[in-house]
């Protein structure tokens, strides 16, 4: 089994309650989606929740005027996103591979989502980003900050799970994005998330 099929299968597992208990966000996260709503105001394209689960916050995007493409690796999380928010587009699929063109989005928010994902794989999903981001796009990353790595094996109303949790500082996610062609982008967003922008046409 590949940490992409432990990722979807843990999901799968909680999907229902982690809808009936994560229902409250990040602290000052409207303030970051008002930002990004901002930036790509008028773009004409859509903006991609990369790991959207129940599509909590795919509803909140959508309710700047945005239109959401949300997208998570686990079926369960999908059928929970579709039940709840039936008039928004929600996809299985992964952030590492996604089954979108090239320049097609003008935003991007991956909201505590890169966090399962192995260190060595974050540059992959980096560079899809960078990918499907029209030139001038936005990229809004949140993740939990520090250096260590847990294994998680229940979570959301005691079911099993089988994934890492990794945590992140903030220079070290800003030097892969850097290296995937992301320019920070200066905002007073709290230190657990970053926002980027791609200022060129993929290479």
């Amino acid at each position: 089994m590949t940490y992409l099929d432990d990722i979807s299968s843990s999901y799968d597992n909680v999907a229902v309650s982690y809808a009936e208990l994560v229902v409250d966000g990040a602290d000052g996260e409207e303030a970051a989606f008002d930002l990004l709503a901002k930036l790509v105001a008028g773009s004409g394209r859509p903006v991609l929740d990369a790991g959207c689960g129940p599509g909590r916050t795919s509803a909140l995007l959508a309710e700047r005027d945005l239109r959401v493409v949300g997208i998570d690796l686990s079926p369960g999380m999908i059928e929970v996103a579709r039940r709840d928010h039936p008039e928004l587009d929600f996809r299985v699929g992964s952030m590492t591979a996604l089954d979108l063109p090239d320049g097609s989005v003008a935003g991007i928010v991956s909201w505590w989502s890169i966090i399962h994902l192995p260190r060595d794989v974050v540059p992959q999903a980096f560079a899809e980003f960078h990918r499907v981001l029209a030139p001038g796009g936005v990229l809004l990353l949140g993740f939990h900050v520090g250096t260590e790595s847990t294994h998680k094996t229940s979570g959301y109303g005691g079911h099993p799970m089988n994934i890492h949790v990794h945590r992140w500082t903030a220079p070290a996610l800003t030097e892969l994005a850097v290296a995937a062609g992301f320019t920070p982008y200066p905002s007073e967003l709290p230190e657990d998330r970053l926002l980027f922008r791609k200022v060129a046409s993929a290479a």
